[in-house]
């Protein structure tokens, strides 16, 4: 289990959304520095975060952030991109684009800082999922999230022999930009940040931080018809 008090945490996509609550939350739990990334670091409003440019995509950016941050005992892989492409219709460059971002970018994000944070004597990785990790709904995201839920998996595998434990956070909908067209009750972005800093806290595998995700999860051990009703509609 990794305690926050005193811990020095990177979280990517710090400056708005959940990343930005994150970064709240952390230092009100006694975080003793939080790196607050952004393709922008001075759209990081937080008085105490250290900004920090990164673009998740990019291995440069990737290595240029890991070379600053080299105190890094927690990291949370936070960035993400909402483009769903269509898999018939949209052009394939833009289910790559998303895959980019929400599968390559955290591994190359991880890769980075999975040295540093063993060569600090062990932490933790918190990786935000969705609720649509296990529906197939919004096609390229839905599908990006399910590979990035199985890269954790995979991780938390690979990483407890090296004093390293992984949290997967799973959510709904959450009262933030990405979410401000949809009709339907919403988590706030502070609720999934204290659930997911319990989490990891906690030491749990994984942080199911809303009724959907709960009841979604549950599901997956039904057959696909009762996830899929429109298949025998």
């Amino acid at each position: 289990m990794t305690s926050i008090e005193g811990s020095v945490v990177l979280v990517t996509g710090g400056s708005r959304g959940i990343g930005r609550a994150l970064v709240q939350a952390l230092y009100e739990r006694g975080a003793s520095k939080v790196y607050a990334t952004a393709r922008d670091p001075r759209t990081v409003t937080h008085p105490d975060a250290v900004p920090l440019a990164l673009e998740v995509s990019d291995p440069a950016s990737v290595a240029a952030a890991a070379e600053r941050a080299q105190d890094v005992t927690v990291l949370i892989n936070n960035a993400g991109a909402s483009v769903n492409a269509n898999f018939l219709d949209s052009p394939v460059e833009d289910v790559r684009r998303e895959f980019e971002t929400n599968f390559y970018g955290p591994l190359l994000v991880t890769r980075a800082f999975v040295p540093i944070i063993e060569r600090n004597g062990g932490g933790h990785i918190l990786n935000v999922h969705s609720v649509l990790s296990w529906v197939g709904l919004l096609g390229s995201y839905s599908a990006s999230k399910a590979a990035f839920w199985s890269q954790t998996n995979s991780l938390r595998l690979d990483l407890k022999p090296r004093g390293i434990d992984v949290t997967g956070l799973h959510v709904g909908y959450v009262d933030t930009d990405m979410a401000a067209k949809v009709d339907a009750p919403k988590s706030s972005p502070e609720s999934v940040a204290a659930q997911a800093l319990d989490g990891i806290e906690s030491g749990a595998f994984e942080v199911l931080a809303d009724d959907l995700s709960r009841q979604v999860k549950a599901q997956l051990a039904e057959d696909l018809s009762v996830m899929y009703p429109q298949l025998v509609a």
